[in-house]
């Protein structure tokens, strides 16, 4: 094998294990909310991350913890559903597209294998991260999120 084929496969597979690092990322985020482990974002992000969301905008790790916990009530079942990531490198940044959809429903009360209450409102929005490598790995340095519908209704932190 010649050393070009050696780096050029060298640069491919870092591609690769990068863009799968990006992916784990922005689901860990969609883990944490939807689990109320606010905490859980800390690691996920840069110390000046931004954030602007329908529910406000927040710049440094500490006040985009505290927004997403205001915004993600306790009161509530949550599921993001993340899909659709593009992933566009850029050495050692990164921008990502991918489309959200999160649904909103009552906790339930219900014994184990009983019917999960009924969403209460969705929402479908298109996500917009930039993204940084850090010696720890791969953190967010900003966190966008435009809407593109809503079902149903809920008032955003609202406890």
């Amino acid at each position: 094998m010649s050393d070009t084929t050696t780096i050029s496969t060298d640069a491919g597979v870092r591609h690769l294990l990068d863009r799968q690092e990006i992916a784990d990322l922005v689901h860990r985020l969609g883990r944490a909310l939807d689990e109320g482990r606010f905490d859980d974002l800390r690691p996920l992000l840069v110390e000046d991350a931004t954030v602007r969301t329908p529910g406000g905008t927040a710049a440094g790790r500490d006040a985009l913890v505290a927004q997403a916990g205001r915004n993600h009530r306790a009161d509530e079942n949550i599921q993001h559903v993340v899909t659709n990531l593009l992933i566009d490198l850029d050495g050692d940044r990164a921008t990502v597209r991918a489309n959200l959809v999160v649904y909103f429903a009552p906790l339930s009360g219900t014994a184990e294998g009983a019917v999960a209450p009924a969403v209460q409102c969705a929402m479908g929005e298109v996500y917009r991260f930039a993204v940084v490598r850090t010696p720890e790995g791969w953190r967010f340095s900003r966190i966008e999120t435009t809407p593109v519908w809503m079902s149903g209704s809920r008032e955003i932190g609202a406890a």
